[in-house]
């Protein structure tokens, strides 16, 4: 599949098997829903009628009192009881075969070049890790919201994008098919691109 530079002009080959596949859309669902899954900290816990303190003695006598009866202080329905259905600590990640996450990646990379979203550049890089140069450059391009992918992210690119909600910057290592689907414009240099060749 031949793609021309975006910032030379240039043309390049990239391999068929990687960026032209089908687009398989329940499977990019499965594995986002499981990457943000695996996102997910789990720690949330609440205590349960066994939990809480409090005395497990009869408050007053079943009958003769004129009031509902009660068992226990630590009722679910009692002001600083026991929660009824207590959140414990779990864990949400499920399994995902390494066979699926590659045919995902591929296949969103297959659609966004279908969709005219992914640009190749030879290199991408400001010359001051100042904001206003990465705003200036990706406002000349037109880029709403861009995902910057590169082998390794310089001092300048790092400094410059971290202050841009709009724009993302993530080495190969960290590429993820939620970040890849959430962006409109994805930006790739050809280091990243022999990297992503070797791993998928």
């Amino acid at each position: 599949m031949e793609v021309i530079f975006h910032d030379t002009g240039k043309r390049y080959i990239l391999p068929e098997n990687i960026f032209n596949v089908a687009f398989n859309e329940p499977l990019v669902h499965q594995i986002a829903v499981a990457y943000l899954a695996r996102q997910r900290q789990g720690s949330k816990a609440q205590k349960s009628r066994s939990e809480v303190s409090g005395s497990g003695k009869k408050p007053w006598r079943q009958k003769g009192t004129g009031r509902a009866r009660s068992g226990s202080l630590r009722s679910p329905i009692w002001r600083s009881g026991g929660v009824s259905f207590a959140a414990k600590p779990k864990k949400y990640i499920f399994k995902i075969n390494k066979k699926m996450y590659k045919g995902a990646i591929k296949s969103i990379f297959s659609e966004l070049i279908r969709q005219n979203r992914l640009f190749l550049f030879k290199d991408f890089d400001v010359k001051n890790p100042k904001t206003k140069l990465l705003f200036k450059k990706v406002q000349s391009m037109n880029f709403k919201r861009v995902l910057i992918i590169t082998d390794n992210i310089s001092r300048n690119l790092f400094y410059a994008s971290r202050n841009l909600y709009h724009v993302c910057v993530l080495s190969v290592n960290s590429i993820n098919p939620v970040s890849l689907i959430s962006y409109d414009n994805v930006v790739v240099t050809v280091s990243a691109i022999k990297k992503i060749e070797d791993m998928f």
